[in-house]
This record gives C-alpha cells, structure tokens and sequence, in this order.
C-alpha cells in the first residue's frame, strides 16, 4: 500500500480525490494548506505528493522548494488551475515530477499517479491496469475505456466512460453528486450539479433496457447515485 499525501484546500475535491485513491488501494493523508502539507510530508512520510498551489497561507510553489530544500526526493505531482506555460516551468524548475492541470480527467490522473509510483519502486498496487467489470449485460474495460452492451460496442463520450467509472468503482456504494463533480469534473465552479443528472440520463439511455426504470444505475434519494449489479 502506498501512502500519498494530498495538499489541497478545497474540501470537496480533496474529499473525492481521496474516495477515488482509497478505492485504488492506496492510504491518503489530506492537508488543507502549505504549512499542514509540509508539516504531514515530513512527519507522515508519503510515498507521493499531490500538491496544489493556490494554498492559504503557504503557497504550493514555497511547499515544493522547502522539500526539495531539506533533500526530500518524494515524487511531487501539481494539481492546480494555474495552467500558463510559465507556471509550468517554474514547478519542474523547483522539483515537481509531474502537472496537471484543472479540470482534469481522473482516469489520467490515477494513471499518472501510478506511474510516478511505479518508477519511485512504490506503486504495486496501482501498477496493474484494472480488470474488466461485468454488471448486467454490460461489460466494462477500464484499460481500453470500451464498453460492450450484450457483445455489441456503446459509444460513450469521454465524460460518460469516467462518471460510469467512477459509479462502478464504488462497488454498489453511493456516490453524490458533489463528489462525482470533483472525480469527473475537477470541481469546477461552472459546472452545476445537474451536469451529473444529464449524464446519468444519458448513460441509462444506452445502457438500460428501460432508461426511466433503470435497474442498474439508480438514484438514491437525496443521496446521489449507485450502480446495482
């Protein structure tokens, strides 16, 4: 198990990027701003940093020269909205590994994740490309981001394929919509929640046999969705 710590000041992102690493088998430390962060690196030991940088206080960047600074060689992956080429540099100058910018794709961002681990010798539980996921008569392949409806291919759009991700890997359990917004959406402000509610629409048209009855991608009543096998 790989332990990485999350850097992040906004609560509902924070919250879904941990749900989505804990499901991926990793323990996940989360701090709210520069100082905590800094403070849980050095006490906590991650195996990886996910480290924004419009923190309170104790901006990312200051987080990230303090580490490299003390000798700290933890991979340090940059999540933030800052994306101009110029904020880019200055992270790989002071010793980020990699950047991504918001809103992102969280199949992308747990890719990158494993392979920072994977080169730093401390990724095996997220090296391995994740098995294909029957439910129904539906079949899933996360590596190929393919999905078959009784043998025949569904087109889903990019978006589709990662909020039905994110509902599978929950195994049955409730994902809110807030939460869904942070893991599909990156959270952005623009983004309301009955962008969620048009793409579970969406979904149930193409893969339930009655999209207003749905047997498997359910509403849980003001709790948000699950997917029933």
């Amino acid at each position: 198990m790989s332990r990485i710590l999350v850097v992040e000041d906004n609560a509902n992102l924070a919250y879904g990027l941990a749900t989505s690493l804990e499901l991926e088998g990793h323990e996940v430390v989360l701090a709210e701003d520069g100082a905590a962060g800094l403070r849980a690196a050095r006490e906590r030991r991650p195996d990886l940093v996910i480290l924004d940088l419009m923190l309170p206080g104790m901006d990312g960047y200051r987080v990230l020269q303090a580490l490299r600074g003390q000798g700290e060689s933890v991979p340090v992956l940059i999540l933030t909205a800052r994306g101009e080429e110029a904020d880019k540099v200055l992270g790989f100058r002071l010793g980020a590994d990699d950047y991504v910018t918001k809103p992102f794709g969280l199949l992308e961002l747990l890719a990158r994740v494993a392979a920072l681990l994977r080169r730093s010798g401390a990724g095996a539980p997220a090296a391995a490309p994740p098995e294909p996921v029957r439910f129904g008569d539906v079949e899933v392949d996360p590596g190929c981001r393919l999905v078959r409806r009784r043998g025949e291919e569904v087109a889903l759009t990019p978006k589709e394929f990662d909020l039905l991700w994110a509902l599978l890997r929950r195994q049955g359990g409730v994902a809110a919509r807030l939460e869904l917004l942070a893991e599909v959406w990156g959270h952005r402000a623009a983004v309301m929640t009955r962008t969620v509610d048009m793409h579970v629409a969406q979904l149930r048209r193409k893969l339930e046999d009655d999209p207003a009855a749905p047997r498997h991608i359910v509403t849980v009543w003001k709790a948000g969705y699950r997917l029933a096998q």
